[in-house]
């Protein structure tokens, strides 16, 4: 029998050290209750301080009701407004009974002015109500891997069984920000609505001016939470999101986390996009050797000291039968630091091969005949 699957080590640097990963705790003075710094990208932590205990939220609810909003609806749909959406405690858009505003409008009023309001008619439009909504919210949670959160509702006013973590808010941050209409939404200063009345939404995120690449996320305060903030930034490439819980030095530790992080960590390529990895051979194509590629830019924060660790180990199909898709998957690249996986990405074909017709069999035979 043919064996179908090898394993091909390539090491990238030969210093690989069997120690565990190392996170920065208490590098960085904060007032938080809980705080996390994330890489966006690997989902690697860089900072943590009490990131599993379970915390009200506020607003930084809206996180999760944005991305439902953009996954499960057009953003130009029109959504008529019901009476259990008009005047919500608490920041509003003022929306009115049976107006008619776009998904899209609601999504800008919802994040940039933190609209109770909006987040209502979003859920109703959705669910059909709150409730069902919630049900919503804690299914896509479980699915993103936010294991200890519970929403009851879609805006963060407070409610004893509505709570996430530092690590599952930024799980679910992290996941928005993959998504680019909540990327591109969240980082706007000002949306104008095509609606009468209330339509300039400024937004309250003080990170987009105050922070340099600053571009997201969201605000929250309740009496119960206290100042929460979600905020996150992008230089050289690499992209961070930094949650404060209960921090009545929100912006200023934010912004110490996300320093220290940016200091500490370099944005350091381990794969380009279409940058050629290795060559296969293929069966019965018009080919005989095609190219393997990476299907992503792998931008991953590293230490300069573990750039000297770090180890990629790529799975690929021994055997590659034509015909052959530009993009279809060959196999997997691991990356490990410190005997650790950081990082697993597709590898892909970079063209399309077809079989070979009878035609090209008869000249093979030829070819191959003209040998002896």
């Amino acid at each position: 029998m043919k064996r179908k699957i090898s394993i091909y080590f390539l090491v990238v640097i030969l210093m690989f050290q069997f120690t565990t990963l190392t996170f920065a705790k208490e590098t960085v003075s904060n007032s938080a209750s809980s705080a996390i710094v994330m890489d966006v990208k690997s989902g690697r932590i860089l900072y943590q301080k009490n990131i599993y205990e379970k915390k009200p939220m506020a607003s930084t609810t809206k996180i999760m009701t944005a991305l439902l909003g953009i996954e499960k609806s057009k953003l130009d749909k029109e959504v008529k407004i019901s009476k259990k959406a008009v005047g919500v405690e608490g920041s509003s858009i003022y929306l009115g009974y049976d107006e008619k505003v776009k998904m899209k409008d609601l999504l800008y009023g919802l994040m940039l002015r933190s609209g109770n309001d909006s987040a209502t008619a979003i859920a109703i439009e959705l669910a059909g109500s709150v409730e069902k909504f919630a049900q919503l919210m804690n299914q896509r949670a479980k699915e993103i891997g936010a294991k200890n959160t519970n929403f009851v509702n879609p805006h963060g006013l407070h409610d004893e069984n509505h709570y996430t973590t530092a690590y599952d808010l930024a799980l679910i941050s992290r996941e928005a920000l993959r998504n680019k209409d909540f990327k591109e939404i969240v980082k706007t200063k000002l949306w104008i609505a095509d609606r009468e009345g209330y339509k300039h939404f400024y937004n309250k995120n003080k990170t987009l001016s105050q922070y340099e690449g600053g571009d997201g996320v969201k605000t929250g305060y309740t009496k119960a939470s206290g100042r929460c903030l979600v905020t996150s930034a992008t230089r050289g490439g690499m992209q961070l999101v930094c949650v404060v819980l209960n921090d009545y030095n929100w912006f200023e530790d934010s912004y110490r986390l996300l320093d220290d992080a940016f200091n500490r960590y370099e944005p350091f390529c381990m794969m380009k996009k279409d940058g050629v990895i290795q060559t296969a051979s293929v069966e019965n194509g018009k080919k005989k050797n095609t190219k393997i590629v990476g299907k992503e830019d792998v931008i991953l924060p590293l230490t300069k000291e573990e750039q000297k660790k770090i180890m990629m180990i790529l799975k690929v199909n021994e055997k590659i039968q034509a015909p052959i898709k530009r993009g279809q998957k060959i196999g997997k690249a691991r990356i490990y630091l410190n005997n650790q996986l950081i990082y697993t990405t597709d590898l892909v074909f970079r063209e399309d091969i077809e079989c070979k017709n009878i035609k090209d069999k008869i000249l093979d035979y030829f070819s191959n005949s003209n040998q002896f």
